[in-house]
């Protein structure tokens, strides 16, 4: 049961009466004006960035809610540096690869050599993983991470390295900007016409593929209000014809001579609209400009799109309620805003919906946000960036914990990206099974003890630190209240915290000074012997904490 559930529980009588709970937020888009603390900060920031570090909610606490969710949008820092190379190959002249030097990127470099770009796909995950846990205080990441999921291409089976980079940076231009401008790019990126066949699709035999996925998995959805037909799927499929790729610089580029130039005729779903066939150098853009325009001025895009967003950012279950008092105003906005990205999330963060209590800590963590949220809320120090081999190698590490428990970054099970955000009922509880829960219980176990080497140099929570930038870490009360209110979101009972107290930080004493003295005695005195006191004890409590059900939540 999630805190959703807990919370509608007495409510609940017959399978009806549950569901009817379960759903009863009557919340809409108009803005929220209640209490901007701690907890909410917090909600905001677990849902649009990988954790939240106390740092960051302090540092919005000196803001308003709007002004936060402004600049959570907003970002002012760099895209991140482009993946080097990390990995050895050989070093003789006229071998693949030769020529990109240990530590520079290689993502201009053409290379048809398959143990070259396998070793390249890797570096790009590792990359992305280190993107992820040096982000900036901004949604970046994680939009650029819905994005990548929304578009679903598996670079295991492009197997090419440089395609998938090009790709991301295509989305990373886009994730915050323009939904329209990202499909039209997305649809000539290159790695999009090798995985869909948009590279096949000529006049004299039109290849659905693309035609049918730009419909059904990234603009439309096959939901009831999406009336589009099979006809309309073949007649898009003929607009879409003549899109190759160029086998020297690997670049798209539009044939005429592959073109088909007849008039393609659409359904009554789309207002039985005609594209003028074309001939010439303009002839794909132009129609694939009319193709989009069609598409989008239908409402079921921007709803569809919404949906998405809401069940990425909020819940996964979408009710009436929800559908008529947020999902549909946001598909207005978005529209009114001829699919600006940024005007729509900001009405869906700044919300009373966004905020209503039983919307927060209802939500099960995905890898992402469990590792990378992990690491960072527990402020995990990491080498500098320049000591490159090092790094890769540790997000290797974290990558690699993400792909055992579930999320294996841009490589999707199938083009309509990870289950867990469209695969009706269980939608986030397929994050956890018997499988993957033991598995994220031993990472923040493997985390709170000697965590991961590379080069000599270790990475693990240092909960001694950690616990420094409370307030009043001397005293055992004020300490768990504070480390619930960052990494635990369901408050404990009074009761349970005593017991918790008594039985870890006070070592079955029964006075608060145990843990206050040894505290005291630390920083007075840091030696080995005091660090391993409360080390020990901290290390207990919070691996305690990260073993419940309820970590799971965000």
């Amino acid at each position: 049961m999630d805190r959703r559930d807990f919370l509608t529980a007495k409510r609940k009588k017959t399978p009806a009466a549950s569901q009817q709970a379960s759903r009863n937020i009557t919340s809409g888009i108009n803005p929220y004006s209640g209490p901007w603390t701690e907890n909410e900060i917090v909600h905001l920031l677990k849902r649009t960035m990988f954790g939240a570090k106390k740092a960051d909610v302090d540092y919005f606490r000196s803001r308003t809610m709007s002004q936060s969710v402004d600049e959570l949008l907003n970002p002012i820092a760099p895209q991140p540096a482009p993946p080097i190379k990390e990995y050895v190959t050989s070093t003789q002249p006229g071998t693949p690869d030769a020529n990109i030097a240990q530590g520079t990127t290689w993502v201009n470099d053409i290379n048809n050599d398959g143990t070259v770009q396998s070793q390249r796909r890797g570096s790009y995950k590792k990359w992305w993983t280190g993107a992820m846990i040096n982000q900036d205080r901004s949604i970046r990441e994680k939009i650029v991470m819905f994005w990548v999921d929304h578009f679903g291409n598996e670079t295991a089976d492009i197997g090419n390295g440089n395609w998938a980079y090009t790709q991301q940076n295509l989305i990373r231009q886009y994730a915050l900007s323009n939904f329209k401008q990202m499909v039209d790019a997305i649809t000539k990126d290159v790695m999009m016409l090798r995985y869909l066949n948009g590279y096949l699709n000529i006049a004299s035999a039109p290849d659905e593929n693309y035609a049918r996925e730009l419909m059904e998995l990234f603009t439309l959805g096959k939901g009831p209000g999406s009336q589009y037909t099979e006809n309309d799927v073949r007649e898009a499929a003929k607009v879409l014809t003549g899109w190759q790729i160029n086998g020297t610089t690997y670049t798209s580029v539009f044939n005429p001579a592959r073109h088909s130039t007849v008039n393609k005729t659409f359904s009554s779903f789309f207002n039985n609209t005609v594209i003028t066939g074309r001939t010439g150098a303009t002839a794909g853009q132009l129609e694939l400009t009319d193709l989009l325009n069609m598409i989008f001025a239908t409402q079921e895009a921007a709803k569809f799109i919404v949906r998405k967003f809401y069940r990425f950012f909020v819940y996964y279950t979408i009710d009436s309620a929800t559908e008529n008092n947020v999902i549909t105003p946001l598909a207005d906005i978005f529209r009114s805003n001829n699919y600006d990205i940024k005007p729509v999330l900001s009405a869906l963060f700044k919300s009373e919906h966004f905020f209503d209590v039983l919307n927060q800590n209802c939500y099960i963590k995905n890898p992402a946000d469990h590792v990378i949220g992990s690491l960072r809320e527990m402020n995990t120090v990491f080498p500098a960036l320049s000591d490159w081999d090092t790094n890769y190698g540790m997000w290797n590490f974290f990558y690699s914990t993400m792909v055992n428990t579930g999320l294996n970054l841009h490589d999707p099970p199938n083009v309509a990206g990870m289950p867990a955000y469209y695969q009706e009922p269980l939608y986030h509880e397929i994050w956890i099974n018997s499988d993957s829960l033991p598995k994220r219980n031993q990472f923040t176990d493997a985390m709170s003890n000697n965590g991961f080497t590379r080069n000599g140099i270790r990475v693990n929570f240092n909960f001694v630190n950690y616990v420094q930038q409370f307030s009043n870490p001397g005293n055992p009360n004020d300490l768990i209240d504070d480390a619930l209110k960052f990494i635990f979101r369901n408050q404990l009972s009074y009761e349970s915290k005593k017991t918790i107290k008594t039985q870890i930080l006070l070592s079955n004493q029964q006075w608060d000074y145990y843990w206050t003295n040894a505290w005291a005695a630390y920083m007075s005195s840091p030696t080995t012997a005091n660090f391993n006191i409360v080390n020990n004890r901290l290390k207990s409590l919070f691996q305690y904490f990260f073993n419940l059900a309820e970590y799971q939540l965000s």
